[in-house]
């Protein structure tokens, strides 16, 4: 799935509690948060905001008309994520779209009322995020990447490319789905009978099972 394509699906499943609130006032304003961890002035993400905008406008919702659109970035420091999230809160948001696992997580501590879109989630079940990908229940709903489910085929097809490579570095942040991730990557290392190195500090590169 194309960029555009996938944010497009964004934007329709953050129309839903829109939709689903119904009877809507005349003259109504609704209110988006939108939640990120990165910085405001990427190139990514202005694509992404420029096709989360168009898809709104496609649904109906078209910013400066009868859609507000209030956001806020980490900057890439997830420490600032739950303030951030209690700003949004403040402005009285009708649903919040968080950007990422620490984005979500920081929404799903603030509220437990206001409709949360996770955009994406890396292990949305995993996270305790949602209770099941058919039936999320809570007020959490959303898409996934499912990138734990190609991380083995990653280390794989590299051991394809370079075969003579014995040793695979693993970059990682502070985000909490990185130790799992990275669990992930050992166990596929050390069937291929490789050896893989962390670099983030100590405890964000060890794996659920010994932390």
């Amino acid at each position: 799935m194309r960029r555009r394509e996938f944010i497009g699906l964004i934007g329709g499943v953050a129309a839903w509690p829109l939709a689903a609130q119904a009877q809507q006032p005349s003259g109504k304003v609704w209110r988006v948060a939108w939640l990120s961890p990165v910085f405001a002035d990427t190139l990514v993400n202005k694509e992404i905001m420029e096709a989360f905008l168009s898809e709104m406008r496609e649904l109906g919702y078209v910013e400066g008309k009868n859609l507000i659109v209030d956001s806020r970035f980490g900057e890439g420091h997830i420490e600032r994520l739950p303030l951030l999230t209690s700003e949004l809160i403040a402005l009285h948001a009708d649903v919040i779209v968080a950007l990422a696992t620490p984005a979500i997580a920081a929404a799903q501590r603030a509220t437990s009322t206001i409709p949360i879109v996770m955009a994406p989630a890396t292990d949305p079940i995993g996270s305790g995020f949602v209770k099941s990908l058919a039936h999320p229940g809570g007020n959490i709903s959303g898409v996934a990447n499912m990138y734990g489910d190609a991380i083995g085929k990653s280390v794989e097809l590299l051991h394809t490319i370079l075969p003579a490579a014995k040793r695979i570095a693993v970059l990682m942040s502070s985000n909490p789905t990185h130790p799992q991730q990275y669990a992930l990557v050992r166990a596929a290392t050390k069937a291929l009978d490789l050896m893989v190195h962390c670099d983030h500090g100590r405890n964000a590169c060890r794996s659920p099972a010994s932390l």
